[in-house]
């Protein structure tokens, strides 16, 4: 890139970095993403970059393809009910496990990047309350409350929160809890500026067989539509609720984007045609 095109992209930043300074954004990032190296040392590069600049970041990740793999060692069935990792006490004990030693991963790769970084889980200290989610489906849980202290405490030091979507259920023994779902909640109680859900796809698709179909903009009832008439595919459903129960709780927008395409978070929020879906309240 010519030293004159830098230029217009950060003269384009500017005036996003002036308003966005203080605010909090709440990053999802996970999924097959946390399966490349380089995919994560870009998305931590990104994440300091926000953070240099003012904003507040908090990072929430899962972790499938971990606990699938971890599962597979353990010669321990993977079992799902409408589109739900079905959690028994053998699976719950994966499922922490892997998602913990994501949580490490991040957290070593925000410090050798010269950020710092507070790796928690859901259940320190009640950060995520839930209850089960439905008896068929074991110890997967609903979040229910967010209590806000352990990330604002890590947050006030300079460091980037990296929360792991475990859980403390109703006796605080671990719940399940789909990522999306989690980082929601947790934009929701911060009163988070965004919340930026990085995913495998380009944004939300008009249509689902035209990967050039990416939707700049989603009005809310469009969303709610494709939810029920079925255009939106299974793994976007969680997605696309998360985001609709992010603006009903205050979040100013969400963003669906592509984990995979190189610098997509500052892309996304600096410039101004950006590069996946976003849903305003």
């Amino acid at each position: 890139m010519s030293s004159h095109a830098v230029a217009a992209v950060l003269n384009q930043a500017l005036p996003y970095i002036q308003r966005f300074q203080g605010q909090t954004f709440v990053v999802k990032y996970g999924g097959s993403a946390l399966q490349h190296p380089e995919s994560v040392r870009a998305a931590v590069r990104n994440v300091l970059l926000l953070q240099l600049v003012g904003i507040r970041v908090v990072l929430v990740h899962g972790g499938g393809p971990e606990i699938d793999a971890l599962l597979q060692r353990l010669n321990i069935p993977k079992v799902t009910r409408d589109g739900l990792r079905v959690t028994d006490d053998d699976t719950m004990a994966a499922v922490e496990m892997a998602l913990l030693r994501a949580n490490q991963a991040l957290v070593a790769e925000i410090l050798r990047a010269g950020g710092q970084a507070v790796g928690l889980s859901g259940r320190d200290g009640g950060l995520l309350r839930a209850a089960p989610m439905r008896d068929d489906l074991g110890r997967v849980g609903r979040v229910d409350a967010v209590h806000s202290g352990p990330i604002e405490a890590v947050l006030g030091s300079g460091a980037v929160p990296v929360i792991c979507s475990v859980a403390a259920g109703p006796d605080f023994s671990a719940l399940n809890v789909n990522a999306d779902t989690a980082a929601a909640a947790v934009a929701g109680a911060l009163r988070a500026e965004k919340l930026i859900l990085m995913t495998d796809t380009n944004g939300v698709l008009a249509s689902a067989d035209d990967p050039e179909s990416t939707l700049s903009t989603l009005p809310t009832d469009l969303a709610r539509a494709m939810i029920a008439d079925g255009r939106a595919s299974r793994g976007m459903i969680p997605k696309l609720q998360a985001a609709l129960d992010a603006l009903g709780q205050g979040v100013k927008a969400v963003h669906l984007i592509n984990a995979g395409v190189e610098n997509a978070l500052l892309v996304e929020v600096f410039t101004d045609a950006g590069i996946g879906t976003m849903l305003r309240s």
